[in-house]
Protein backbone atom coordinates (compact mmCIF):
# COMPACT_ATOMS: atom_id res chain seq x y z
CA UNK A 1 0.00 0.00 0.00
CA UNK A 2 2.94 2.18 0.42
CA UNK A 3 4.23 2.40 -2.84
CA UNK A 4 0.49 3.05 -4.21
CA UNK A 5 0.48 5.99 -1.42
CA UNK A 6 3.66 7.18 -2.95
CA UNK A 7 2.73 6.71 -6.65
CA UNK A 8 -0.08 8.49 -6.06
CA UNK A 9 1.20 11.42 -4.03
CA UNK A 10 4.30 11.98 -6.77
CA UNK A 11 1.04 11.95 -9.43
CA UNK A 12 -0.76 14.27 -7.55
CA UNK A 13 2.35 16.80 -7.14
CA UNK A 14 2.72 17.06 -10.95
CA UNK A 15 -0.99 17.50 -11.28
CA UNK A 16 -0.38 20.59 -9.28
CA UNK A 17 2.63 21.09 -11.40
CA UNK A 18 0.87 21.62 -14.81
CA UNK A 19 -1.98 22.98 -13.55
CA UNK A 20 0.43 26.59 -12.73
CA UNK A 21 1.40 25.73 -15.88
CA UNK A 22 -1.24 25.60 -17.65
CA UNK A 23 -2.34 28.45 -15.96
CA UNK A 24 0.72 30.78 -16.77
CA UNK A 25 0.74 29.38 -20.15
CA UNK A 26 -3.29 30.51 -20.49
CA UNK A 27 -2.42 34.30 -19.01
CA UNK A 28 0.12 34.35 -21.54
CA UNK A 29 -1.56 33.23 -24.34
CA UNK A 30 -5.18 35.24 -23.25
CA UNK A 31 -2.61 38.30 -22.98
CA UNK A 32 -1.36 38.77 -26.46
CA UNK A 33 -4.72 39.06 -27.83
CA UNK A 34 -5.47 42.06 -25.09
CA UNK A 35 -7.85 38.99 -23.30
CA UNK A 36 -8.17 38.18 -19.63
CA UNK A 37 -7.42 34.29 -18.90
CA UNK A 38 -10.89 34.27 -17.77
CA UNK A 39 -12.30 36.24 -20.93
CA UNK A 40 -10.06 33.72 -23.30
CA UNK A 41 -11.33 30.44 -21.14
CA UNK A 42 -15.22 31.76 -22.00
CA UNK A 43 -14.48 32.40 -25.26
CA UNK A 44 -13.02 29.10 -25.46
CA UNK A 45 -15.77 27.06 -23.99
CA UNK A 46 -18.56 28.73 -26.28
CA UNK A 47 -16.15 28.72 -29.63
CA UNK A 48 -18.08 25.03 -29.86
CA UNK A 49 -21.28 25.66 -29.46
CA UNK A 50 -24.06 28.08 -27.14
CA UNK A 51 -24.51 27.09 -24.18
CA UNK A 52 -25.80 29.22 -21.08
CA UNK A 53 -23.90 30.74 -18.34
CA UNK A 54 -24.38 28.31 -15.85
CA UNK A 55 -23.43 25.38 -18.63
CA UNK A 56 -20.35 27.36 -19.21
CA UNK A 57 -19.25 27.81 -15.56
CA UNK A 58 -19.73 23.75 -15.00
CA UNK A 59 -17.45 23.36 -17.86
CA UNK A 60 -14.67 25.21 -16.28
CA UNK A 61 -15.19 24.30 -12.75
CA UNK A 62 -16.43 27.82 -11.76
CA UNK A 63 -19.71 29.96 -10.30
CA UNK A 64 -22.17 30.26 -12.54
CA UNK A 65 -21.79 33.84 -11.33
CA UNK A 66 -18.03 34.27 -11.82
CA UNK A 67 -19.47 33.73 -15.35
CA UNK A 68 -21.88 35.59 -15.49
CA UNK A 69 -19.61 38.23 -15.15
CA UNK A 70 -17.02 37.65 -17.44
CA UNK A 71 -20.02 36.83 -20.64
CA UNK A 72 -21.64 40.49 -19.52
CA UNK A 73 -18.30 42.12 -20.21
CA UNK A 74 -17.88 40.12 -23.52
CA UNK A 75 -21.33 40.82 -24.70
CA UNK A 76 -20.35 44.59 -24.06
CA UNK A 77 -17.39 43.87 -26.00
CA UNK A 78 -19.37 42.39 -28.84
CA UNK A 79 -17.66 39.42 -28.68
CA UNK A 80 -20.32 36.76 -27.05
CA UNK A 81 -24.21 37.56 -28.25
CA UNK A 82 -27.70 36.19 -26.10
CA UNK A 83 -30.01 34.64 -27.93
CA UNK A 84 -33.29 32.81 -26.14
CA UNK A 85 -33.09 29.43 -24.79
CA UNK A 86 -36.12 27.31 -26.01
CA UNK A 87 -35.53 25.19 -23.30
CA UNK A 88 -35.23 27.94 -20.25
CA UNK A 89 -36.28 31.70 -21.07
CA UNK A 90 -34.54 33.11 -18.01
CA UNK A 91 -31.67 31.49 -18.88
CA UNK A 92 -30.56 32.80 -22.68
CA UNK A 93 -27.62 30.68 -24.72
CA UNK A 94 -24.51 32.54 -25.04
CA UNK A 95 -22.80 32.41 -28.49
CA UNK A 96 -19.28 33.93 -29.66
CA UNK A 97 -20.16 36.34 -32.37
CA UNK A 98 -17.68 36.47 -35.52
CA UNK A 99 -15.47 39.26 -33.76
CA UNK A 100 -15.41 36.68 -30.90
CA UNK A 101 -14.12 33.47 -33.05
CA UNK A 102 -11.51 36.40 -34.58
CA UNK A 103 -9.89 36.96 -31.20
CA UNK A 104 -10.78 33.35 -29.98
CA UNK A 105 -8.76 32.27 -33.10
CA UNK A 106 -5.81 34.84 -32.65
CA UNK A 107 -5.90 33.86 -28.79
CA UNK A 108 -5.54 29.92 -29.64
CA UNK A 109 -2.59 30.63 -32.44
CA UNK A 110 -0.31 31.43 -29.80
CA UNK A 111 -1.33 28.62 -28.10
CA UNK A 112 1.14 26.08 -29.70
CA UNK A 113 3.93 28.94 -30.13
CA UNK A 114 3.45 29.61 -26.15
CA UNK A 115 3.22 26.77 -24.56
CA UNK A 116 5.53 24.56 -26.97
CA UNK A 117 8.01 23.17 -24.80
CA UNK A 118 6.23 24.78 -21.78
CA UNK A 119 5.80 21.89 -19.74
CA UNK A 120 9.00 19.73 -18.43
CA UNK A 121 8.17 17.17 -16.01
CA UNK A 122 11.09 16.79 -13.10
CA UNK A 123 12.50 13.40 -13.19
CA UNK A 124 10.88 11.70 -10.03
CA UNK A 125 12.01 8.28 -8.65
CA UNK A 126 9.90 5.57 -9.77
CA UNK A 127 8.74 3.06 -6.68
CA UNK A 128 9.72 -0.30 -6.58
Amino acid sequence: MDDVLTAYRLLVADVYELAGTSRRTSEAIAAGAGQTAARWHVLSVLSDAPRTAAGTARRLGLARQSVQRVADDLVAAGLLARAANPDHRPAPLLSVTDEGAGRSRTSSGGATTSAHGCWRPRARPRPS
